[in-house]
């Protein structure tokens, strides 16, 4: 894929935390408009590092990037705030389901608008479209999010990105914790945005074969290094990575660790 025609582009990104510990060594992330892209690896393989950089929130965190460089859609993002991000359309879902337990799922889902400075009537007409993805979000409309289930926190936290107007919707983890049918319904969900509305899509997972029946290509990272990229299904078919590289079975891979 050329670099021009990539939505993201992620070049030999290094990553420290306290200018000592490194946890990012020379990252490429290429996604292409209307890609669904994973990324996989075990935990501490530098999935939540790539995804912080991206947002530009490393700082927040006594963070930094040392070298390299990421575009979104020719934006500088090491030079570009967070907020600026968002509206621009790079939009993330970080992990643990952050939503307002305190407010209604409807008002969780009003912030979302707010924060990209949505006008009231368009507030009114993306929830609309979010309850027609998200029917079990119409019916619990009205209750507090942090009285609802794992999954419908989930589901009112995507649906808030959703009213940001994401060009590229990132996820963190979307299926911690949560039951494998939930799961299940949540992919099928976002490859229907991804399908339907033309959504660019990048999802760092541990769930390696939920992510990868969903995903048009995948990552691989592992000590903070990419080492493998492909195409999902023929990553799918590969034993040897699910257990030498995400942790299932310590099996030594049999074939050299490059596909492209």
């Amino acid at each position: 894929m050329g670099h021009d025609t990539a939505l993201l582009a992620v070049d030999g990104l290094k990553a420290t935390y306290n200018h000592a510990i490194t946890a990012l060594d020379g990252v490429d992330i290429h996604l292409a408009r209307g890609e669904i892209l994973a990324l996989l690896g075990a935990n501490g393989a530098g999935k939540t590092t790539t995804l912080k950089a991206l947002s530009n929130l490393l700082p927040a965190e006594r963070g930094q990037v040392v070298s390299g460089s990421i575009r979104f859609d020719g934006l500088d993002v090491l030079r570009t705030s967070p907020g600026t991000l968002v509206r621009a359309g790079l939009v993330q879902v970080l992990e643990g389901r952050h939503c307002f337990r305190s407010l209604t799922v409807e008002e969780n889902l009003i912030s979302g608008g707010l924060g990209r400075g949505s006008t009231r009537a368009e507030i009114a007409g993306d929830i609309e479209k979010v309850y027609a993805h998200f029917p079990r979000l119409r019916e619990k409309r009205r209750a507090f999010s942090g009285l609802t289930s794992g999954g419908e926190q989930q589901l009112t936290a995507i649906g808030r990105a959703l009213m940001s107007r994401p060009r590229l919707l990132v996820l963190d983890e979307p299926s911690m914790g949560l039951a494998p049918i939930v799961v299940q319904d949540i992919f099928r969900i976002l490859r229907h945005l991804n399908r339907e509305e033309g959504l660019s899509i990048l999802v760092a997972e541990q769930n390696s074969a939920v992510a990868l029946k969903y995903a048009d290509r995948a990552i691989i990272l592992e000590n903070g290094v990419a080492v493998l990229t492909g195409n999902a299904n023929d990553l799918r078919a590969r034993d040897d990575i699910k257990s030498f590289y995400l942790g299932q079975k310590a099996v030594a891979p049999s074939i050299p660790a490059v596909v492209s």
